[in-house]
């Protein structure tokens, strides 16, 4: 038997290159590869023993060689093939074992020129792991050194059939795909391209998925464009299993926490915030994030977006949570929440600021794909529709509550207060009731307080009921037929009405 091994992940290489030697498989490598399995005392030949060729071109090509391919691709059971390998004085290769220039690795990195990133285009490696992976009958390709182990134990056991090497052939055939993937995307200068492919690593195996009838797992997405890896990058602290509702909850609460600059504490309840507060001190956010619904807090989901501290910790812990979510925690705020045991602790890096990466959403038969939603600079600056001039104060309780909306499931209405989510209204079929239910978990608070629409009132009816409450000033979109009507209806209170331009559904 014969092997070629050239690999830019190195680790596990030379231990499985023993174990091939000893196996009595004969190797070729090259470059790197080569040296670090003779540096440790392994027989090894060199590419160009193969091909009678040595490499030329900085290494740009040294296997693409008919005494490579051909050995790797020709069918050991066609007679024709195998005369054809004689007359060509070509051996047969028996095993690939290839992964790939780090392109990904080096075009994620700051200040990588465009130069750079294509002589991190490998071309003889993916072009040989095709070639052995269409072959797969005859040859075992290996790209993953996760595989060394059983591959070597299979290979002693006589036990790497066509089966076997079947599965080794897909894994290759995604390594390369993922590959390609992120080339594209990196090369790619449309934000809408006529084709794209969507690049996923497995991350989590999950018990189910929304429901226990459903299977599940949590796949990250390769974006070569993006550095921000959002759940991909959370870390598990203490608790039981995260589940697929955990892991909505979480994307939610990164979300819902992004918009805001102060130190803020959301609390959510089947993705959607029911209490949010921005306070200096992260512990009083939370207090006052917990006032505005303490009933559904109730086995949600704390988040906040500075690492908690313990005075925080020891107010978090007096109310039942399925899980608590923030980019670090103190020792002593860890060692305290780790006691309750169904409490979930993770931790995630929270961006600095929100960018327009994609977002994909599988509906049947496809994907719809958009730029994620972000509030754009002219809307922190809406402009007066009513009479009366805002005050300072309501201003920037107004803002507040138009970056809060923003996170609420649609037709979404956000009641707030000195920097406090009072209530909310979401997910209903008319803005009206929406409007009826912020009121109604805001209580004898509304005297005061702000309302904000994520998209205009098509009637009068919604802000006036909130008006009555003692509603001061609204927050819109604008852009309705009825626009006129729902002004006037404000004026009519003495209240405050401004438009933001822009609406913010979240279906």
């Amino acid at each position: 038997m014969r092997a070629i091994l050239s690999v830019s992940n190195k680790t596990g290489v030379v231990d499985f290159a023993r174990g091939l030697r000893e196996l009595g498989v004969e190797l070729y490598s090259t470059g790197g590869t080569k040296k670090a399995i003779a540096d440790a005392g392994i027989a090894v030949d060199s590419i160009s023993t193969l091909t009678g060729f040595p490499e030329i071109l900085d290494g740009r090509v040294k296997t693409l060689h008919p005494s490579v391919h051909g050995g790797i691709v020709a069918r050991r059971d066609l007679p024709e093939h195998m005369s054809a390998l004689a007359e060509a004085g070509i051996t047969t290769i028996d095993i690939v074992v290839v992964n790939l220039y780090p392109f990904v690795e080096t075009v994620t990195r700051s200040g990588v020129t465009l130069e750079e990133a294509i002589e991190n285009i490998d071309i003889g490696g993916p072009t040989m792991i095709r070639s052995a992976a269409k072959n797969y009958e005859s040859v075992a390709v290996v790209v993953d050194p996760a595989d060394y182990d059983r591959v070597l134990n299979q290979l002693k056991e006589n036990a790497l059939d066509s089966g076997a090497r079947m599965r080794l052939a897909q894994k290759a055939y995604q390594h390369t795909a993922s590959y390609d993937t992120a080339i594209s995307r990196y090369l790619c200068d449309e934000m809408f391209p006529e084709h794209m492919t969507i690049a996923l690593e497995k991350a989590l195996s999950l018990r189910y998925g929304e429901n226990p009838g459903q299977n599940a797992c949590f796949y990250t997405v390769q974006d070569v464009k993006t550095s921000d890896r959002g759940l991909g990058t959370l870390t598990v602290h203490s608790g039981p299993e995260i589940s697929f509702n955990n892991l909505l909850d979480f994307d939610s609460a990164v979300n819902a926490l992004a918009p805001f600059a102060r130190p803020t504490v959301a609390i959510l309840k089947h993705t959607n915030p029911c209490g949010l507060a921005s306070r200096d001190s992260l512990a009083e956010a939370y207090v006052l994030a917990l006032t505005g619904d303490p009933v559904a807090a109730f086995g949600g989901v704390v988040a906040s977006n500075r690492p908690i501290d313990g005075s925080t910790a020891e107010e978090i812990a007096k109310t039942h949570y399925d899980a608590v979510i923030a980019p670090a925690y103190s020792d002593d705020a860890l060692a305290l929440l780790s006691q309750k045991k169904s409490l979930r602790i993770v931790s995630v890096p929270f961006p600095e600021r929100e960018d327009d990466a994609l977002e994909f959403r599988h509906v049947r038969g496809g994907f719809l794909v958009q730029t994620r939603d972000c509030i754009a600079e002219e809307e922190l600056s809406p402009k007066q529709v009513s009479k009366r001039s805002p005050t300072d104060a309501e201003m920037d309780d107004m803002l507040f509550a138009w970056h809060a909306v923003k996170s609420v499931k649609s037709n979404a209405i956000v009641l707030a207060k000195d920097s406090v989510l009072l209530g909310m209204g979401a997910g209903q079929p008319s803005r009206v009731e929406s409007v009826a239910i912020a009121l109604k978990k805001a209580g004898d608070r509304t005297m005061g307080a702000v309302l904000a629409s994520d998209a205009f009132f098509p009637f009068a009816d919604g802000p006036e009921l909130a008006l009555q409450a003692g509603i001061t000033a609204i927050i819109e979109p604008g852009g309705s037929v009825r626009d006129d009507e729902v002004v006037e209806a404000v004026d009519k209170y003495d209240a405050a009405m401004v438009f933001t331009g822009m609406r913010h559904f979240r279906h």
